[in-house]
């Protein structure tokens, strides 16, 4: 290893301790620190985030159940005001419209992996309209991922996207720095529902659990979101509902809990 690859996995050490750091009601701001920073190693203009689940599907569905339950943006793009280009691509795995470039992440599911597309499709891929509509139409000519499996039924996926071809060095930061935070990627999970919850959280929960994860009363937390107490109230319930827990040190602990 060379003296410059030491030097940016000491600072990888240092970004690993910033994002401990953050409050578990700061995931948000956490992820995107990270997102950041990782672009900025890896000479990235945009990434994103998003919590993969499996759900039963038809034993012939060439995408095994997975369904993508919520995603985040580094930065939108044009014209879309927040994460709709890339809710635009996941709508289409939805409708199982399979494009070879959903099929990637279904190599070795379940197990640590990184993969990209200059690396793993043909060069005719580049040549399709999918391509070219969803990716080269906004500045993308090559995307990075790295999967993050956290049980049998759900996994984290970090994806990258430049104006040209990632090297393996360049694949391998993006594996490393995001390989030992597992901790960091089942807080990601635990807050959008998408780990014990029995169903994944409304955009009003979320918003609710991110107070509910400081020491913010309920009243409190209905002056800060302009909701009656009562409205709160409900809502408290209904996130312990969904966690299986019956108060707030219960729901704190799935946090605390960093090796489950």
């Amino acid at each position: 290893m060379t003296l410059m690859d030491l030097t940016i996995q000491d600072e990888i050490h240092r970004l690993w301790d910033e994002l401990a750091d953050y409050g578990a009601n700061q995931s948000g701001e956490a992820v995107t620190r990270l997102m950041q920073r990782l672009c900025g190693y890896g000479d990235a203009w945009n990434a994103t985030w998003a919590g993969a689940i499996r759900l039963d599907g038809d034993r012939d569905d060439p995408l095994g159940g997975w369904r993508v339950g919520a995603v985040q943006a580094l930065q939108p793009i044009a014209p879309h005001p927040d994460e709709g280009h890339f809710r635009e691509i996941l709508r289409i795995w939805d409708r199982r419209e399979i494009d070879p470039s959903f099929l990637l992440p279904m190599r070795d599911v379940g197990k640590f992996r990184a993969y990209s597309f200059r690396r793993d499709l043909p060069e005719e891929w580049f040549e399709s309209s999918f391509y070219r509509h969803h990716y080269a139409s906004v500045g993308v000519f090559d995307a990075a991922f790295v999967a993050f499996p956290l049980n049998d039924d759900s996994e984290s996926h970090f994806g990258f996207y430049s104006g040209r071809a990632f090297t393996d060095k360049e694949i391998e930061l993006f594996s490393y720095a995001l390989r030992g935070i597992k901790w960091f990627h089942r807080h990601l999970m635990l807050g959008r529902g998408l780990l014990v919850a029995s169903t994944t959280l409304t955009a009003a929960e979320r918003r609710v659990l991110n107070f509910l994860l400081t020491d913010t009363s309920e009243k409190d937390i209905g002056r800060q979101l302009s909701m009656a107490s009562s409205t709160v109230h409900q809502y408290v319930i209904q996130i312990y509902r969904k966690f299986g827990v019956n108060s707030r040190a219960g729901l704190m602990s799935l946090w605390l809990n960093r090796a489950g």
